[in-house]
């Protein structure tokens, strides 16, 4: 009796090595996908050039072989912005030291939020410039780009300050394609987001 005791110990030890080894499923692919020619075609993020905090240009190539976390905000939002920015900074901080994350933020205000204003944005944050761009640009450009990534921004005069934009962020691989997406306003679903970041580094 004791022997089939041990043996069945060693059975549940054996089967918890076994499910803690199980690789993880990878992330999704987001976004509507066409077949031509018998080929998946996954959406993917357009080319784009914008201008950062430092006066760089900033388009696809500043990402070619990054994971990157986008997201749409403006330096006077009186309303969801300074906790969407609170969130990610954590996400800066947490990958401080990994090459392959950087961060996007778009400005949806560039009549106010110039590169100067960028520049002290992102110096009262302590934040590295080479690893988190603030950039702005055409307005159009900046607004278009933002359904491409599955968010909101537009204009609007009974928005407060303005502008009618989502907290979300948003996680691109080295492909353009968008991976995953958080409430960039609630610290839960962006602790999630972090996981999905680790392991879309692992792929």
């Amino acid at each position: 009796m004791r022997n089939l005791f041990i043996l069945f110990s060693l059975f549940l030890v054996q089967s918890c090595v076994l499910v803690d080894n199980k690789k993880p499923e990878p992330l999704p692919i987001l976004g509507e996908r066409l077949i031509e020619g018998g080929d998946t075609i996954f959406h993917t993020i357009p080319d784009f050039s914008f201008i950062n905090q430092d006066s760089q240009v900033v388009n696809n190539e500043t990402f070619a072989g990054k994971l990157y976390v986008a997201d749409f905000f403006f330096i006077s939002c009186p309303t969801i912005c300074p906790t969407v920015t609170k969130q990610m900074l954590r996400i800066h901080d947490h990958f401080q030291d990994e090459d392959r994350v950087l961060l996007l933020a778009h400005s949806i205000d560039p009549k106010r939020d110039t590169v100067g204003r960028l520049a002290n944005y992102a110096t009262n944050l302590g934040v590295n410039s080479q690893k988190w761009h603030f950039v702005t640009g055409e307005k159009d450009n900046i607004f278009e780009i933002a359904d491409d990534y599955f968010s909101i921004a537009i204009e609007s005069p009974d928005a407060p300050g303005g502008f009618d934009h989502s907290g979300r962020l948003i996680l691109v691989d080295e492909n353009r394609y968008v991976r995953s997406f958080c409430d960039g306003t609630d610290p839960e679903s962006v602790g999630q987001f972090i996981k999905d970041i680790e392991l879309l580094l692992q792929e």
